[in-house]
């Protein structure tokens, strides 16, 4: 009896000891990897802290101290997970498990690092456009075009750091508790004790705060400065929030969720808040969000060539001087014939993003790569034109397998889709590049075909491609020379100057082909429109207060649309408004209602609050002529520059404005949601 007792006593004694040396080790290994995490987020701020960024002690402070907390929030997760099998596994385990798990997450820290210097955010769900995209080209433009070998010895290095410290600390520390348990110097009481209170602040620590509330997105935001906010996330917690947001925008079970996560609790509260008459009928709702059906024009309908032009920033607009700085080529002359809306941002911060989002009025992306892409959307852009009569191509340099546009395209209402592999047939020359054939081949298939007869009015959407990392160029293109202090912009990357040579590639090509139309037959039957997919990284980060408004503006520019351009080509706008403005130029109704009418009299805007000037992102930001902020994020606000002579003076965070952003991009969302579940 007393040897079995003492067996039961050994083996309870046992299993103590592998419980309480397996949450000492977790610890160790929390407290050695956040730091790591830590010092990544320093280093990530070091390399790309903006010139002439000038921010005080206390708010630095708060941004580590905050993301502290994210990095022990994400390692103290991590270390439940692991804590059964530290409890359960042999000792050799514990070791490749820990390693494993802190390369993974150095690995995403690193990934975060050189995302926020392309995308200028932290890892979102642009993201998984690595597996959506074409993965061979994204591959060899990372490889050309990132520092690949210093980031894998980083990686090395810093994984090293942390296995190293961990092994060394838990050595001595789980030798001492292990000896004080088998030895009975710590009673088992208070060793059981500790173990449960160590076990609590762990949980607590993943949830990252004490209060109701779990330390989440909403706790991001904790200066007025845009970059120091984006410094807080590290790449687990982003890519969490990434994997969040595609979840979400993949959810068409809850017509609501968008509008929730606004601040709204359904369709009718966001549409009072905006004016719309009839707002709590649903049917008469939906009707005030389409627009209504327009007459035919009297004569033959125009033709429509739009250029979603590749990383077209809008900021080398402001430094053109064509003998000291050329930049727009022969794109500048037409300007003078063209309404230039310079104030004017992206919708969003990627190319199929900002695709979706002009072509099917959608907040929402990846939008068509489940079963809504295969059916037609009522409101396509395309689907609209077809049915007034409009012979429908899309037109490329890239390869249309990218994101399955060659099968979405069709469906949506496209009766051509054209692209590199069409082009390598027409131009045998053409060379194929990582992202496709050079533009220049997709703009003399444009002019080919133009000067062909149309049986009908033509619908050409261009997307082109050159313009893209690693910045590569024909060989017959001579670069022109620029005086270099003529740029008035950031100077940190080393690709700004072979990035404006692309830029000024395909804008020189875009100015050829309007000259080429602006002087022929078709000049008063064609309306040409382009704006950018989203702003270049190569330009900067745009963090200081004078320049933060620059960090998403595009330009758009229309050609042929009358000579009054109306009041509005200095106020803020952006994506949501351009075909709000090209299709009542055209006689076409059925869209949906996204923006304003930039050329439309405000008085005759769909509701009282659809003609405010504000530029809204589908991706959370929004700008009006007094500033910039984050929808819903009262202390994102920071001033802007004045965008046009006679500007309000007040600057401050305008609540009533935020609100209306909200509510009709929450509208939208739950438009499209709730209209594509039940099908077209």
């Amino acid at each position: 009896m007393p040897a079995m007792r003492q067996t039961e006593l050994s083996r309870g004694r046992r299993a103590l000891r592998a419980v309480a040396t397996a949450t000492l080790q977790a610890w160790v290994w929390v407290l050695c990897l956040a730091a790591a995490l830590w010092l990544l987020r320093l280093a990530q701020m070091a390399w790309h802290w903006p010139a002439g960024l000038a921010v005080s002690a206390a708010d630095l402070g708060a941004v580590l101290y905050q993301g502290a907390r994210f990095d022990l929030k994400v390692c103290a997760a991590a270390a439940l997970l692991l804590w059964p099998l530290w409890v359960l596994l042999p000792a050799r385990w514990h070791g490749p498990l820990a390693a494993t798990v802190a390369v993974l997450f150095v690995t995403a820290n690193l990934v975060n690092l050189h995302y926020f210097g392309f995308y200028k955010t932290p890892i979102d769900p642009v993201v998984f456009g690595f597996f959506e995209d074409d993965t061979k080209a994204i591959v060899q433009t990372i490889w050309s075009d990132f520092p690949v070998l210093p980031t894998l010895a980083v990686l090395a290095a810093a994984s090293w750091a942390v296995v190293a410290a961990r092994r060394r600390l838990y050595g001595r520390l789980g030798a001492a508790l292990d000896a004080g348990i088998a030895q009975r110097r710590l009673p088992a009481a208070l060793v059981a004790l500790g173990v449960l209170l160590a076990l609590l602040l762990l949980v607590l620590t993943t949830k990252g705060t004490l209060r109701a509330m779990a330390l989440g997105r909403q706790n991001v935001t904790v200066t007025t400065s845009q970059f120091l906010n984006d410094m807080v996330p590290n790449g687990v917690i982003a890519l969490k929030f990434a994997w969040d947001g595609r979840k979400a925008s993949q959810n068409f079970s809850d017509p609501l969720v968008g509008l929730r996560a606004l601040g709204f609790d359904s369709p009718q509260q966001a549409a009072r808040l905006l004016g719309i008459d009839g707002a709590d009928d649903e049917a008469r709702l939906r009707a005030a969000l389409v627009a209504p059906t327009a007459p035919a024009p009297a004569g033959p309908r125009k033709h429509l060539l739009f250029f979603l032009m590749e990383s077209w920033s809008a900021e080398p607009f402001l430094y053109h001087d064509a003998h000291r700085f050329d930049v727009l080529g022969r794109l500048a002359p037409t300007l003078e014939q063209a309404c230039h809306f310079s104030n004017f941002d992206a919708a969003q911060p990627g190319t199929h993003p900002s695709l979706e989002a002009i072509l099917f009025s959608t907040p929402i992306t990846p939008l068509t790569l489940g079963p809504q892409g295969r059916r037609p959307i009522p409101w396509a852009v395309p689907l609209l034109l077809k049915q007034a009569g409009y012979r429908t191509v899309f037109l490329t340099s890239a390869q249309a397998g990218w994101r399955e546009l060659d099968r979405v395209l069709k469906a949506q209402g496209f009766d051509e889709v054209i692209d590199a592999s069409h082009l390598r047939a027409a131009y045998p020359e053409a060379e194929m590049g990582i992202w496709g054939v050079w533009d220049e081949y997709l703009f003399r298939y444009l002019q080919q075909r133009l000067s062909q007869p149309q049986p009908q009015p033509l619908f050409v959407f261009v997307l082109t491609a050159t313009n893209h990392p690693p910045y590569d160029l024909p060989a017959s293109y001579r670069r022109v020379a620029r005086d270099e202090s003529r740029w008035g912009g950031e100077r940190n990357s080393k690709d700004l100057w072979p990035n404006l040579d692309t830029w000024h590639y395909a804008t020189d090509l875009l100015g050829a082909l309007v000259q080429q139309v602006r002087s022929g037959p078709l000049r008063d039957r064609t309306l040409i429109a382009a704006t950018g997919d989203h702003n270049v990284r190569s330009f900067g980060l745009y963090a200081t207060p004078q320049r933060q408004y620059l960090k998403t503006q595009v330009p758009f520019i229309l050609w042929g649309a009358g000579p009054d351009c109306g009041a509005q080509l200095h106020q803020p706008a952006s994506h949501r408004d351009m075909f709000p403005t090209l299709l009542p130029l055209l006689g076409v109704g059925g869209y949906l209602q996204t923006g304003r009418n930039l050329l439309g009299d405000a008085a005759r805007q769909p509701w009282p609050a659809a003609h405010t000037p504000l530029a809204v992102s589908y991706y959370g930001g929004a700008r009006s002529a007094q500033g910039a902020w984050q929808l819903g994020q009262p202390g994102s606000f920071v001033c802007t520059p004045p965008a046009a002579p006679g500007r309000e003076p007040a600057c401050a965070f305008d609540a009533q404005l935020d609100a209306q952003a909200r509510a009709q991009i929450g509208l939208l969302d739950w438009m499209v949601r709730s209209t594509l579940r039940a099908g077209p």
